[in-house]
């Protein structure tokens, strides 16, 4: 018997033992809200048949890191449609896992973006523009997928704020995943800072910045940090707020 028929029993093997664990677990799972990888057909291609039968037996969590490595391996190879196909590969099999979601995102949004726009074989600038901005979407997609599959975390929703916000320049946007990540329990405080810094910069949205960055200052000495207050006092001007009722911190 070959080696590679031999490692197939075994898995086989392996993976009828693992059935009643498996069943069990996903009903766990389940039962807790969380979203399950799907062992499908399109899976499937993309490992192989080691791999699937690998994923299949209960390997994921290896399998999932071996293919981490080799997407870092790509990138340093700067084969950037390789990487993404195996990040998505990593995803599917770890959904639950934030840091693959977090450095997916970041590798597409940041250094394929990077690598896109100074692209010396692509002479025309608005085509190398046009790719970054298609890194960019891949980066937002990575991290909204992310955000599905962990629901009660705010650090994906915290990470899709950054990239609308530097990226994207989507204040709107990153106002939006901020004020969401806030609300998580486990939400540090400066996030919902970056929430009301964020509305400050959209027209018509004063308001709204100004009441939440308000109840922040009225909190106490922990939130009155600098660029709050300059973002308040740029509001009081804004909106024409009565001198009685502005807040007393001087001027940072």
């Amino acid at each position: 018997m070959t080696r590679k028929a031999l490692a197939i029993l075994l898995l086989a093997v392996f993976g009828a033992a693992m059935i009643p664990f498996q069943r069990n677990l996903d009903a766990t799972q389940k039962a807790a809200g969380l979203r399950q990888t799907t062992l499908d057909l399109d899976l499937r291609e993309r490992l192989g048949q080691m791999g699937f039968l690998a994923a299949l037996s209960g390997f994921r969590s290896p399998l999932a890191a071996y293919l981490w490595i080799e997407a870092h391996n790509a990138w340093e190879r700067t084969e950037w449609g390789r990487m993404a196909g195996l990040f998505d590969t990593v995803t599917t099999l770890q959904p639950r896992s934030l840091l693959y979601w977090d450095m997916a995102g970041w590798h597409m949004a940041w250094n394929a973006s990077v690598a896109a726009l100074d692209d010396k074989t692509q002479p025309s600038e608005a085509l190398r523009i046009r790719n970054q901005r298609q890194y960019f979407k891949l980066g937002r997609d990575y991290l909204e997928r992310g955000i599905k599959n962990n629901p009660d975390s705010y650090f994906l929703k915290e990470r899709l704020g950054i990239l609308l916000r530097d990226k994207l320049e989507d204040h709107g946007g990153a106002a939006g995943a901020f004020l969401q990540a806030s609300q998580s329990a486990d939400s540090p405080a400066y996030i919902a800072r970056f929430a009301g810094y964020e509305l400050a910069k959209c027209p018509g949205r004063e308001q709204e910045a100004y009441d939440l960055l308000t109840k922040l200052y009225d909190k106490g000495p922990e939130e009155r940090k600098p660029s709050l207050i300059s973002t308040l006092k740029e509001l009081e001007k804004k909106l024409d707020v009565p001198p009685q009722q502005r807040i007393n911190s001087p001027q940072p």
